[in-house]
């Protein structure tokens, strides 16, 4: 029996909630007394994983997986697992993974369960807590399957150094036929990304047009966080749909969130629900938001954030 840690790469360079993921792991497989691994694929720079306590480092170089597909990554994945005897594998909760634990699921016949955001109540039976109703509450969900597959939500359990020098393997895998194509690959902009993100800035249209989305991007650089925006902002092209945070976008799980001239539809407060401390800057003391909020502004956005930059700066 191991612990399996899908370890998920872009540019060569691994993202902060796969060191999440394997701070995770790391703790789960202490608790059940077991081995850890990680698994890589097509990232050479495994050196930065040592830090997180994986007991060997799996890493899969193909030509088939340079772009992400879930069927072919799920089929490399159940090799592994199975190579590996890991009845466990733990994923992060970035969109790529969450398709992944899907796919894997129905490959290995597993129990897979999104959405945790602590270690197992219990082993036996296996129970683990998860929020549920858009972040409104939380379930304790019992996992009945020999494999059992697990997606921890973005900054619940945190990135917890346990350092380690793990061997490194490479794993070979048979070539994999898949249906699916790659049409078009949209990128984020800026430095970083909403789903690695601790911070995020997010402006709705109370900015009034995309030409005074410079003040947001300036507080994103100071706080080092990311930029995001409400459904209409996306929907009338004054940001990339990349950067639409909500229920019908990206979900949010950040340390701190400010809103800045976003009212508080139900739909935009469900997808960010889960952010640990919102902070609402709007005009409108009747805002939806500001009853959902840890600390409210009442104010004129072009006049709060920018003296709000310049203390950040001066600090």
């Amino acid at each position: 029996m191991s612990v399996l840690v899908y370890t998920e790469s872009e540019n060569n360079k691994f993202k902060k909630s796969s060191f999440e993921a394997l701070s995770y792991g790391k703790a789960l497989a202490d608790k059940m007394e077991v081995k850890v691994f990680a698994v890589v694929i097509n990232c050479s720079d495994t050196e930065s994983l040592n830090a997180y306590g994986p007991d060997k480092i799996l890493k899969i170089e193909s030509q088939d997986l340079d772009e992400f597909s879930s069927k072919k990554y799920a089929h490399a994945i159940a090799d592994v697992m199975k190579s590996e005897n890991a009845n466990i594998v733990v994923l992060s909760s970035t969109p790529d993974s969450k398709y992944l634990g899907a796919h894997l699921s129905g490959l290995t016949d597993s129990s897979f369960v999104s959405n945790v955001v602590e270690l197992p109540e219990s082993i036996n039976p296996f129970t683990v807590k998860r929020t549920c109703f858009t972040n409104k509450a939380f379930s304790l969900t019992e996992l009945i399957s020999e494999t059992k597959i697990i997606s921890i939500t973005s900054n619940s359990f945190g990135v917890i150094e346990n350092s380690n020098d793990p061997q490194a393997e490479n794993i070979d895998i048979k070539s994999i036929d898949s249906n699916q194509k790659i049409l078009n690959i949209e990128k984020e902009s800026g430095s970083v990304t909403i789903a690695d993100a601790e911070i995020v800035v997010s402006a709705g249209r109370g900015l009034k047009g995309p030409e005074n989305w410079g003040m947001i991007e300036t507080l994103a650089e100071t706080l080092g966080a990311a930029t995001a925006c409400s459904k209409p902002v996306s929907d009338m092209g004054w940001r990339p749909h990349s950067e639409h945070v909500g229920q019908t976008g990206k979900p949010v799980s950040s340390n701190l969130y400010i809103a800045i001239g976003i009212s508080g539809a139900i739909q935009h407060l469900a997808g960010i629900n889960s952010s640990k401390v919102k902070v609402v800057i709007n005009n409108d003391p009747e805002a939806p938001f500001f009853k959902a909020a840890d600390y409210g502004v009442v104010g004129d956005a072009f006049e709060v954030v920018p003296s709000l930059i310049e203390k950040l700066k001066a600090r």
